[in-house]
C-alpha cells in the first residue's frame, strides 16, 4: 500500500471534478479525499495499490471532459493511520 497527495492545477473547479474523482476512486477500491482549494486547484489524497494509484494519476491528467489539466504534481506521503474510505471534503 502507498499513499500520495496530488494538486491538480487548471480549469478544475465546476466541472464535476471532485465528483468524478470519487467516482473513480471508488472504482479502483483506493481511500483518501479530493476538495477544492481556495487558489482554484484541486487536492486529493489516493491511498492504495501501485497499480491502483497510476491508474488514478493517469485519469487526473485528464480529468472529466470540461475540464483543462495543465499540472498534476504528486508528492508521496507517509501512511500513518490506514485510511478507511475515500470522500469529498469540502473547505
Amino acid at each position: 500500500m502507498k499513499r500520495v497527495r496530488v494538486i491538480i492545477s487548471g480549469k478544475v473547479q465546476g466541472v464535476f471534478f471532485r465528483a468524478r474523482t470519487h467516482e473513480m476512486a471508488q472504482s479502483l477500491s483506493l481511500a483518501g479525499w479530493v476538495m477544492n482549494r481556495a487558489d482554484g486547484s484541486v487536492e486529493a489524497v489516493f491511498e492504495g495499490k501501485e497499480d491502483d494509484l497510476e491508474a488514478m494519476l493517469s485519469w487526473c491528467r485528464k480529468g472529466p471532459a470540461a475540464s483543462r489539466v495543465t499540472k498534476v504534481e504528486v508528492y508521496d506521503q507517509v501512511r500513518s493511520e490506514p485510511l478507511e474510505s475515500f470522500t469529498i471534503r469540502y473547505f
